[in-house]
């Protein structure tokens, strides 16, 4: 059933962009009509205190590799909300538009369609594909800036379009699109880092800061579109994350029919500890967290949030 659904997605894919493509599909900034304010943000630069915050993390899924990270002051990060690609070449992949839910801040990992919707929440602050340092209360952001997956392991080879594009997918001389920035997000004691699509070994400054973090957020599905299983299974073990959540899945009415990923299913049943989560909402403390021994799964499943 999997095989079928991704054999029709790769066939009607050219049909779809053109309807996507006849659409007016270009982005636009509309934040000077939201209603909302940055009242949140001032109480936060008001209070402080990074390591001084502590009590309940909550981490929401939006469907595919949209997550939003909510501090236990209330601080809260949309990372990589997603849209359909506006030129039309990929197709359409969500059914709907990303939810315009109000957020404090907004980061974006890459460059394509399916990360980089940061006009939709309604955010005081975006930080696209941010590397560095930025704190804000008690919410404390590193952006490590390293490079997308460049070569397609998956049944779908996607990155046979760099041909088509004339483009170098690959370092030193990818263009921007190719570029990823790995976003870590410290909040109530613990540290969550975000994959995007990065490759699979990142250079080793950064995996130097990778290593150790509490929650790690992974590009996993059965068609391997961004990790093979085994690149998955280095980072785990390269990382060495309390936690791991996976993303950038077939999410059942998030996702189009039409998308080439698969579900997480097979891979989250291949593991030796996973808890399945009844609702789109995880919430974590970091004292519980600490004292986890080994790495355990928490999939969403087709649990996604609007709001």
């Amino acid at each position: 059933m999997k095989k079928a659904r991704n054999v029709l997605g790769y066939l009607l894919v050219a049909a779809a962009a053109i309807g996507v493509a006849s659409s007016n599909g270009h982005a636009q900034s509309k934040s000077w009509t939201f209603t909302e304010n940055n009242n949140n943000v001032i109480k936060a630069q008001r209070d402080g205190g990074v390591t001084a915050s502590s009590g309940n993390v909550k981490i929401d899924f939006f469907g595919h590799m949209a997550f939003r990270v909510v501090s236990p002051r209330g601080t809260s990060i949309m990372i990589d909300p997603w849209r359909n690609d506006p030129s039309g070449y990929w197709g359409v992949w969500f059914p709907n538009e990303f939810p315009e839910v109000p957020v404090d801040m907004v980061l974006s990992t890459h460059a394509h369609f399916d990360h980089d919707a940061v006009y939709r929440p309604h955010g005081s602050m975006v930080l696209e594909r941010m590397a560095g340092d930025f704190a804000l209360g008690d919410v404390k952001v590193t952006g490590l800036a390293d490079k997308h997956m460049c070569f397609s392991k998956g049944w779908y080879k996607w990155t046979d379009a760099a041909a088509e594009f004339g483009q170098d997918f690959c370092p030193p001389n990818n263009f921007m699109h190719m570029d990823n920035y790995i976003q870590v997000v410290e909040a109530g004691g613990l540290k969550i880092a975000h994959w995007g699509d990065n490759r699979p070994i990142p250079a080793d400054h950064v995996m130097d800061k990778l290593k150790g973090v509490d929650v790690l957020i992974l590009t996993i599905d059965g068609s391997q579109h961004i990790l093979s299983y085994d690149d998955i299974a280095a980072a785990i073990a390269n990382i060495n994350p309390k936690i791991v959540i996976p993303g950038h899945y077939y999410t059942k009415g998030a996702s189009s029919v039409l998308t080439t990923l698969s579900d997480a299913e097979d891979w989250v049943a291949s593991q030796s500890n996973v808890v399945r989560l009844e609702s789109s909402r995880l919430t974590l403390k970091a004292e519980d967290v600490k004292k986890m021994t080994g790495t355990t799964v928490y999939y969403f499943g087709a649990n996604f949030t609007t709001e």
